[in-house]
């Protein structure tokens, strides 16, 4: 066995084995070569761009097979509508030309092509419609009614009462006292009238002219209408009020100088609901008159959808089946809030 030659061999070649291949004798240049750092940097290009090959085609957009299909269908279509409208066409001489065919070149472009300075864009008829997207949500502008409810209105009706000599109902037993006294009268259920179906007994009762008050509005509407309103709250005690201020954080208060009129027994609530546009639009038109007449207050809540109405002591008076046609609500309002 000859040795190599080499220093950097370190295991035997066979006897001849070299003098027959020659080429194979490793010298170890290789391993202290000056090209040997660019070849590796080569190599280490080679890796990044197939990584960044692989990274493009798999971000890249999958085109739907059918998507060409149904390109190539809707332009077949096309054309076929297009020809079998050309046959079905009468033939005109050369040079002839209609009025819509004059008008046309004349014609304005229209506003959605100028609107906000964008382009009329042709497009063919297998291209997909593009809208343009918006972000702004649109809001329904509601006008404000002239019968909502205020603070003001709350301590006029406070500041009537006590004008009334109206007394504050405690609780139950005052309430069933002032019953037995005929104080208060039932609210007057009939078929023009009725009555929410959760208040107990002692709770659907009222003052006698907020009972005349119901009776009238109730045969004006079921004229109109033919169907009844609905009376949902009545009288009410300051120890039931206490207890409803702990549910509806929207109630007036139970004591101290402005409280709910309730508890007098000269405010009732009519409930909106069932009523439709028309109906609303009558009540609020009828008991705006009257209040403008000074015969009650009025105040539309839109929580608990209902009309709060306090009847004041001088009804009975001729009221104005309308209001006048020079006041207007605001002015209706600010006529009121005078007083």
């Amino acid at each position: 066995m000859n040795r190599c030659p080499s220093t950097y061999q370190t295991q035997p070649y066979p006897a001849g084995y070299l003098a027959r291949r020659p080429e194979r004798l490793y010298t170890g240049m290789a391993l202290v070569s000056p090209l040997t750092p660019f070849m590796l940097r080569n190599v280490y290009i080679v890796l990044v761009l197939a990584a960044l090959a692989a990274t493009s085609a798999a971000a890249s957009p999958v085109v739907p097979a059918k998507a060409g299909k149904l390109t190539h269908h809707k332009t077949l279509h096309a054309t076929a509508r297009a020809t079998h409208r050309a046959s079905v066409r009468p033939a005109r001489p050369a040079g002839h030309r209609t009025a819509a065919s004059v008008t046309s070149r004349h014609r304005r472009p229209a506003a959605s092509s100028i609107r906000r300075g964008t382009a009329r864009v042709s497009r063919s008829p297998g291209q997909p419609t593009l809208r343009r997207a918006s972000l702004v949500r649109r809001r329904i502008y509601i006008p404000p009614s002239p019968l909502k409810g205020s603070f003001e209105s709350l301590a006029r009706q406070n500041e009537r009462a006590e004008a009334d000599g109206l007394e504050r109902i405690l609780d139950e037993q005052d309430l069933a006292d002032r019953i037995d006294q005929k104080l208060l009268v039932p609210v007057p259920i009939s078929s023009s009238l009725a009555i929410n179906s959760d208040l107990t007994e002692n709770h659907r009762y009222c003052l006698p002219w907020t009972a005349d008050f119901l009776a009238d509005l109730a045969d004006e509407h079921e004229a109109q209408f033919h169907k009844p309103i609905i009376v949902s709250s009545a009288v009410r005690t300051v120890e039931y009020q206490h207890h409803l201020m702990r549910r509806n954080h929207n109630a007036a208060a139970a004591e101290g100088d402005i409280v709910s009129p309730h508890l007098t027994g000269s405010t009732i609530d009519i409930a909106k609901s069932g009523m439709n546009r028309k109906e609303l639009t009558w009540l609020r038109n009828r008991l705006l008159a009257m209040q403008v007449a000074g015969l009650i207050d009025v105040e539309e809540e839109f929580r608990q959808p209902c009309f709060h109405i306090t009847v004041y002591k001088g009804y009975g008076l001729p009221v104005p089946q309308s209001v006048p046609a020079a006041v207007a609500p605001a002015a209706a309002q600010a006529a009121v809030d005078e007083k």
